[in-house]
């Protein structure tokens, strides 16, 4: 498939399809009309005697030096290589195409000052599968992710390192010429504007937002089969208990989904009378309150991706006027709040699962099931260790949860003096996504267990579902055998 971009930004679904899925890239005829008028702008400026920032000037701390015509051009490449100081292990493709695709968004916005053709070469770049090497480490996540968009711009150049379609490394000179791309000469303002954004920042909420929202479907239904499978009620998430009482959006959403995944549940109706229990546990009665608030927090990150996505981010900017004017919207802050907000809820959602996992397992709270949910407990260890493994990855997504945008190291001679962080809140988000995915196939592979511990009592349609496609890529209940890679394939039924 191919998706036109034109000068009025991306949606978070087109930044998933072409970042990840491979989606191609056109530009349309108005975006590439509106940015040549503005680089008339430009152009009028670099010949004026008058020094304007980014055109005629150094960079940061070294703007107060005016550059000569003849100098210009190799201002704007030794730009690029200095700031192209990454250092770590390279990022994934799809991060880094989300990262070029951001750029591009912007440069069609008309409010860059570049030629079309630098436009031009990253679309050409982005369709042919050339992926830069991005480093791990090298952004502030202000005055945009500086040293990953450097990167990029390296190879537009036709420098620096990058992959192929099949993901190998190969001479950069090589991969644009058997694409037929032409190396790209920077001139005034181009370096700059290749560089001064959030892009991979956003990126990465746009990428999490996608999974998360697939995510947060999915638990509430292993939450289901979970309260099924350890003999729970259904009653706590009746309509009425939710949305007329307490109108969080999300909440009444988790608990509707919770509530349909159990109806017709002969294990759920079995214990309905003569059950002496008061109240079921927190992490089984209180789930679609923990979802809920995961839910409620997603849309919140959504509506400030949907904003800066339709954003121009540069330093300086052009205005409609042909004014360039200095201004410090490259600040990752709203982005790095999200994410690192995101990461918060994320990990508490991982928490809550794993609560789910312990109790299933733990023959004094799991109503008759056998311990650890083994053929033949003693001489069978069951899945006790499969929650071991559980702990580890919650505990390693609540060191996560630690804001990263509540830190800041000054550079740039402190004429950058606060910076967002925003870069790490994204990376460390990726991870902790990641570690939720684990931590719920980790549930779902012991709830998918107990309920099949409780025939001859049927689960649930839905739920029978679930069951249905675990079993269709795990054995089911026997013997010890090796376990790891079980846990991998319901995480890949997950993610798919």
């Amino acid at each position: 498939m191919t998706i036109t971009l034109n000068s009025t930004g991306l949606t978070t679904a087109q930044v998933v399809a072409i970042a990840r899925d491979g989606d191609a890239v056109a530009i349309s005829r108005e975006a590439l009309g509106v940015m040549a008028t503005t680089r008339a702008h430009i152009e009028a400026l670099a010949s004026a005697d008058t020094p304007v920032y980014g055109i005629s000037t150094g960079f940061g701390a070294l703007a107060n030096r005016h550059i000569a015509p003849a100098d210009r051009i190799q201002l704007q490449k030794s730009l690029i290589r200095s700031h192209a100081a990454g250092m770590g292990a390279p990022v994934e493709k799809e991060v880094v195409r989300a990262l070029m695709l951001l750029r591009l968004a912007t440069l069609l916005s008309g409010r860059t000052g570049v030629r079309p053709v630098v436009a031009e070469t990253y679309a050409a770049l982005l369709n042919a599968h050339i992926t830069p090497v991005v480093h791990e480490y090298g952004s502030l996540g202000c005055s945009g992710d500086l040293a990953p968009l450097a990167h990029c711009a390296m190879v537009a150049m036709g420098e620096g390192r990058a992959t192929d379609r099949q993901g190998s490394e190969r001479p950069v000179p090589e991969l644009l010429h058997e694409a037929g791309i032409e190396p790209v000469e920077l001139r005034e303002k181009e370096g700059l504007a290749l560089i001064n954004g959030t892009d991979g920042m956003l990126g990465m909420l746009a990428l999490a937002l996608h999974d998360l929202d697939r995510l947060c479907d999915q638990a509430d239904l292993i939450a289901a089969m979970s309260v099924e499978s350890q003999m729970g009620t259904d009653q706590a998430f009746r309509p009425e208990l939710h949305g007329p009482l307490r109108p969080h959006p999300g909440q009444t959403r988790s608990a509707a989904n919770m509530f349909a995944a159990l109806q017709g549940s002969e294990i759920v109706a079995s214990h309905r009378t003569g059950d002496d229990r008061v109240q079921d546990a927190y992490s089984l009665r209180c789930a679609p309150q923990v979802t809920g608030a995961v839910r409620d927090t997603i849309d919140h990150a959504r509506l400030v991706a949907e904003r800066e996505l339709r954003a121009t981010i540069d330093n300086p900017v052009v205005l409609e006027s042909g004014e360039v004017s200095s201004n410090g919207n490259f600040h990752g802050a709203p982005v790095g709040y999200v994410l690192d907000f995101l990461a918060i809820a994320a990990a508490d959602l991982s928490s809550m699962s794993e609560r789910r996992t312990d109790r299933a397992l733990d023959k004094h709270r799991s109503d008759g099931l056998s311990p650890f949910l083994a053929e033949d407990a003693g001489v069978d260890s069951g899945l006790m260790i499969a929650q071991y493994t559980q702990a580890a990855l919650v505990s390693e997504n609540k060191r996560l949860a630690a804001p990263a945008s509540v830190d800041s190291i000054p550079s740039s001679a402190m004429q950058e003096d606060h910076v967002s962080m925003g870069w790490h809140a994204g990376r460390k988000l990726r991870t902790v996504v990641d570690n939720l995915r684990r931590v719920l196939a980790i549930e779902l592979v012991t709830a998918t267990r107990a309920l099949e511990m409780r025939a001859p009592l049927n689960p649930a349609p839905v739920t029978a579902d679930m069951v249905r496609r675990v079993r269709g890529v795990i054995e089911g209940l026997g013997p010890d055998r090796f376990l790891a890679p079980e846990l991998e394939a319901v995480e890949v039924l997950l993610r798919g």
